[in-house]
């Protein structure tokens, strides 16, 4: 591939666009951005001086506008997407078209030389079995109309010859922050509130920082030809922890924060699984931000953050 290579990152202005981006810049990639800004976003201001950044307000579903783009591209990274199961339960009709049938249009009218990294889910694993690891053998079982569309969208990516990065929960500050994230909310909560109370407190998942998910794009693009047509997993390979040794982790850095467990009640999300990443860190990738230092960042930038304006639902 050329050394400058031209990549549309739909969705760019997003919580992981917002960080992307600007690594693709600094590696002296032409950037072009198409995102509708439906949270009224401005997290792409300072890149706005880069000669090689375009920036489209638009929709990801209109042919007419991301076709003409699409040929430009050498690389294509969807990321405009409904996240989080929530806000797909309420809006299904609208998740189904942004999240599944706009990537769909663009893997139709894409050529063989085109490159597709595209972020879906490890969420797809749904409810894992107690103490086994899931890997990308592990048969899908996803729990949520979120879940159900990555797993049916990485099929057709797969058979495509994309790159899928089965992302952990992410976590971590943003320029277009997100409050609604596991981590990110429970650190919240322990900032702002003092306490918290837990439903079904032993369920586990994975974590990962956002800037290691740009680590992981920009590590399938250095190394898209070894990669080609493979899900891999992203997350910390020592973060599988449930909700409460989230907190407790938490509660290191905030002191007089207050775990309580309920002892009824039932969790909206009933995903229970532990992840491995030992596939993808076998090519040579690793995370660079622990959760004890998402943690500690967390609480940082809440000093800035004052009000629960930042969620996607």
């Amino acid at each position: 591939m050329q050394n400058s290579p031209h990549i549309l990152v739909t969705g760019g202005a997003g919580y992981l666009g917002s960080i992307l981006v600007p690594a693709l810049l600094a590696r002296g990639c032409n950037v072009t951005v198409v995102d509708n800004l439906m949270y009224g976003q401005t997290s792409l201001l300072d890149c706005c001086h880069d000669e090689r950044l375009s920036i489209i307000r638009g929709d990801v579903r209109d042919e007419q506008l991301i076709l003409p783009l699409l040929r430009k591209a050498d690389v294509i990274m969807p990321l405009a997407c409904l996240v989080g199961a929530p806000l797909c339960a309420q809006q299904p009709d609208e998740a189904r078209s942004i999240n599944l049938e706009a990537i769909l249009m663009l893997l139709r009218h894409a050529s063989k030389e085109q490159r597709f990294i595209s972020p879906t889910s490890n969420s797809g694993y749904g409810v894992g079995q107690d103490g086994v690891f899931c890997t990308e053998e592990t048969p899908m079982n996803p729990v949520s109309l979120y879940g159900t569309l990555k797993v049916e969208l990485e099929k057709a990516l797969l058979e495509a010859g994309a790159v899928s990065l089965r992302l952990a929960t992410v976590c971590g500050i943003s320029p277009r922050m997100r409050l609604d994230l596991l981590v990110n909310d429970f650190t919240y909560r322990a900032v702002n509130d003092g306490f918290i109370v837990l439903f079904e407190a032993h369920f586990k998942r994975n974590y990962i920082h956002v800037r290691d998910v740009a680590r992981a794009f920009l590590h399938a693009l250095d190394n898209f030809e070894a990669m080609r047509g493979e899900p891999y997993n992203v997350g910390l390979s020592d973060a599988n922890l449930s909700k409460m040794e989230l907190c407790l982790e938490i509660q290191k850095q905030v002191p007089n924060f207050s775990i309580m467990e309920a002892p009824i009640g039932k969790d909206p999300d009933q995903r229970n699984y532990i992840v491995s990443n030992a596939k993808l860190e076998a090519t040579g990738y690793l995370p660079q931000v622990s959760l004890q230092q998402a943690i500690a960042e967390l609480i940082k930038g809440y000093q800035v953050i004052r009000r629960n304006q930042y969620a996607n639902v």
